[in-house]
């Protein structure tokens, strides 16, 4: 392409519609990839924390040492560790008011637990409306300005007497940028949003067997204290 048929060019060229649907794409585009890099790290770290807490949880350490240590760094711990935290904390609780059925002390347990799940995985799925908006919607934005500069072009047209390509291409060329951007801006967005739905899925079914898993464990301590009332609850064996 020679120096009038350059991108810039065909930018600068364009009608101010055009330019105006190029620059939000633009700047969808940037926010998209902001998004992206943003959700890679949040997911790596939430991974991360996930698996250590999960070392520590069945590497023999007390629960109620495990407790100690999630509720003095709330902020710190991840989504696996508050799951737990709400759990035990329901647990104590329910303990602490003289419940001594089984049945339901694991019943409150499980239900603190799973409204924390919801609460995480909500978090954790955070900016992905954002990713879906801009994969879908792009596109047809930026066809919206093809068609507008399309038209615009043959109107500008529509005074001259001898129509050629070289008097059709420049205009045809700059409304084809809007749908070359609105695709630049839609396809990073589908590929991320696929990624991290599926990584979202994974972290969402660790966290629910971690669950039942626990779940499990606090049913036998509740029925080993049950049939055993006199026994201190200080130790939480598993």
């Amino acid at each position: 392409m020679n120096q009038d048929m350059s991108i810039v060019q065909l930018v600068l060229g364009a009608s101010w519609i055009v330019q105006a649907v190029m620059a939000l794409l633009g700047a969808v585009s940037i926010a998209s990839w902001a998004a992206i890099f943003q959700k890679l790290i949040s997911i790596k770290r939430v991974r991360s924390l996930n698996d250590e807490f999960e070392r520590d949880f069945w590497s023999g350490t007390s629960l109620n040492e495990l407790f100690a240590n999630a509720a003095q760094k709330p902020k710190d711990s991840g989504p696996m560790e508050r799951i737990f935290a709400s759990g035990m904390r329901e647990f104590q609780k329910l303990r602490a008011g003289r419940v001594v059925d089984s049945a339901t002390l694991l019943d409150g347990a499980r239900r603190a637990m799973r409204a924390s799940l919801q609460r995480e995985v909500d978090v954790v799925e955070s900016h992905l409306s954002f990713l879906a908006s801009v994969g879908s919607v792009s596109p047809y934005v930026g066809l919206f300005g093809t068609v507008w500069g399309i038209m615009h072009a043959f109107t500008g047209l529509a005074a001259l007497q001898v129509v050629t390509l070289a008097t059709v291409a420049p205009g045809i060329a700059e409304a084809l940028v809007a749908t070359a951007l609105g695709l630049f801006a839609a396809i990073p967005a589908v590929v991320a949003y696929n990624r991290f739905a599926r990584d979202i899925d994974r972290v969402a079914m660790k966290l629910e067997t971690f669950i039942e898993e626990f779940s499990n464990i606090l049913q036998r301590t509740a029925s080993a204290a049950a049939a055993t009332p006199v026994a201190a609850p200080a130790a939480m064996a598993r």
